[in-house]
């Protein structure tokens, strides 16, 4: 089970310290930590709540599915770009890529 970024000084720090890496359908954002935490934040811009808790719960199941086995001291934040269609397969896609760049960075590495 993955941990998930909650506090608002959290999220705080890894939007001011944090290594930004962007994909096709996202940004996300990591940072040093003690723990693997994953957070996700969507905007206003990108629909009334029902459609933002759409997209969370479509970038939780993708995230779920890639950091699985994933055990380096993170926390990460996934931020999706304003779009007319969100799909699974394309966050899971570009999810993947982002586990890719995570584990070629040496810090990031266990």
């Amino acid at each position: 089970m993955i941990n998930r970024l909650k506090r608002e000084s959290d999220f705080n720090k890894v939007f001011s310290k944090g290594k930004r890496v962007y994909l096709k359908t996202l940004a996300m954002l990591y940072i040093r930590s003690d723990q693997l935490k994953i957070g996700y934040s969507v905007s206003k811009k990108h629909g009334h709540a029902v459609v933002r808790n759409r997209i969370k719960r479509l970038l939780r199941a993708a995230a779920r599915e890639v950091f699985k086995d994933y055990e380096a001291p993170l926390y990460i934040v996934f931020m999706p770009k304003k779009s007319d269609e969100y799909s699974y397969d394309e966050f899971l896609k570009d999810i993947r890529s982002a586990y890719d760049k995570l584990t070629s960075v040496k810090c990031c590495t266990k």
